[in-house]
């Protein structure tokens, strides 16, 4: 499936996939990624998609940092709703979930909100560049988009999100995580046909 497709993979022509990676490894980093979906949810139009939830090694953060909980989730964008308008919206969420300005670059946190790809848009200002500029390098990002759509392509990427991520170093710690126990809604895997 490419990004510039006006048909989403249930048939129906709803406009543009929104790509959104989830993150944490401070605090119930689960229930926070259950919680953030929930609430993106609310700029849908129509199902949101979620990947399986993994559990991955922290990319270019301080020694010692907590393994990292990822996710991704994907949606068409309700009627109004921009890029911009969304990355407010993804900002709140983290300071919701406990987030404070950074002291260390990558330092842990409650919850990182990334918006990777808008139906192919190209933006690049200060406060959002889009796609998102490291996506293609990250597995964090990559295997969980590719449980939702392994034939997708990222803007200027000649291969699927499937086959960039099999050039892709390993990570020792990576795992598709099962069920938790305990949460009163549980992380649904939504797979197109």
């Amino acid at each position: 499936m490419s990004s510039d497709s006006k048909r989403d993979v249930l048939g129906c022509d709803r406009g543009p996939w929104v790509i959104v990676a989830l993150g944490a490894n401070l605090g119930n980093a689960v229930g926070t990624l259950v919680a953030a979906a929930d609430a993106l949810s609310s700029h849908a139009a129509g199902p949101l998609l979620r990947s399986p939830l993994y559990q991955t090694t922290p990319v270019d953060c301080p020694p010692g940092s907590p393994l990292f909980v990822n996710a991704v989730v994907a949606f068409h964008p309700s009627e109004g709703l921009t890029p911009e308008l969304l990355l407010d919206a993804a900002q709140g969420l983290e300071r919701q979930a406990g987030r404070r300005p950074k002291v260390l670059v990558n330092e842990a946190r409650p919850l990182d909100v990334d918006l990777i790809d808008w139906g192919g848009e190209v933006r690049e200002t200060p406060r959002l560049i889009l796609p998102h500029p490291r996506a293609h390098l990250r597995r964090f990002v990559l295997a969980p988009l590719a449980d939702l759509f392994p034939t997708y392509h990222l803007l200027g990427m000649d291969r699927t999100v499937a086959e960039v991520l099999k050039t892709l170093p390993e990570d020792r710690a990576f795992r598709r995580l099962g069920a938790s126990p305990g949460l009163e809604k549980p992380w649904l895997v939504v797979r197109p046909q």
